[in-house]
């Protein structure tokens, strides 16, 4: 049975925005992984959310209620963004996902900005960060806040 944390309700509420076309892309799974570690869910959690928004299991919170992760915001959003971010484009299904878990988390635009600039700063030292940059700077474009 799924505890019922904060983290698993978001998890979950992740997973079901993901599936909302009834297929996890491989992006998807991408930032639903890196999200699952910094959240602190169990594997065996994970896949446990993954069948009840599928609908294979019940689910035990009842009716989702959105929920607020107090601690971690931003670097739980920052993790998001930058897994997102890995490949080479960030696809409608990625941008639900990362729209869906700012909603969630309540992150405001200075605070978005405050992640770009980190992302930014970890550019410097980090040769792979300078595709991140080209790529957080094309997403900006086309889906600025």
């Amino acid at each position: 049975m799924l505890q019922d944390t904060t983290a698993n309700r978001l998890y979950l509420q992740l997973v079901e925005t993901a599936l909302e076309d009834s297929i996890v892309t491989d992006d998807e799974a991408a930032i639903l992984r890196v999200l699952g570690a910094t959240l602190g869910v169990q594997p065996s959690d994970t896949a446990l959310c993954l069948s009840i928004a599928r609908g294979d299991e019940l689910n035990p919170f009842g009716e989702m209620e959105d929920v607020e992760l107090a601690m971690g915001t931003v670097s739980t959003y920052q993790s998001a963004l930058i897994a997102a971010l890995d490949d080479e484009v960030i696809t409608e299904d990625e941008w639900a996902l990362l729209d869906h878990l700012r909603r969630l988390l309540s992150i405001q635009p200075d605070q978005h900005a405050m992640i770009e600039e980190a992302i930014h700063a970890m550019a410097e030292v980090d040769e792979q960060g300078q595709r991140r940059i080209e790529r957080l700077e094309r997403f900006m474009t086309v889906c600025p806040l």
